[in-house]
């Protein structure tokens, strides 16, 4: 199994922190942006994309800051990869931004970078936000 990089990005949204995690933290907020549909037995969330399916084992969260998530398929594979979606607040200005860290294959990071990219836009969508 070849490596992953890991990669982070900073997207500013404008919208309440509290809103903002229950589209990251719940199947039914997930389902509106993140997949098609996403659904959860506890700690296992089901996420569908155009009629193939993917778990992800929900590894730690933070209520109002931040989720991080570990898809199966790595996990039966004994890495460590994750993905962590964390909700920032600047002190001064009160903006809002979310953190993203994943990782990818070193050939498939823009790529990954992208999915994010159209990912946040849609709910950015969902939320309202410019």
């Amino acid at each position: 199994m070849e490596d992953k990089e890991k990669f982070e990005m900073e997207f500013v949204i404008q919208a309440s922190p509290s809103l903002i995690y229950q589209y990251i933290s719940t199947p039914s907020g997930l389902s509106e942006w993140f997949a098609d549909n996403v659904n959860s037995r506890g700690e296992l969330f089901t996420v569908i994309w155009d009629g193939s399916e993917e778990q992800a084992k929900l590894l730690s969260k933070k209520s109002g800051e931040r989720v991080k998530y570990r898809w199966m398929a790595d996990e039966e594979d004994g890495a460590s990869y994750f993905f962590e979606i964390r909700i920032q607040v600047d002190e001064i200005t009160k903006d809002v931004s979310l953190m993203i860290t994943d990782f990818a294959e070193d050939d498939e990071v823009e790529e990954a970078k992208m999915l994010w990219d159209n990912q946040i836009s849609s709910l950015k969508q969902v939320l309202g936000s410019r």
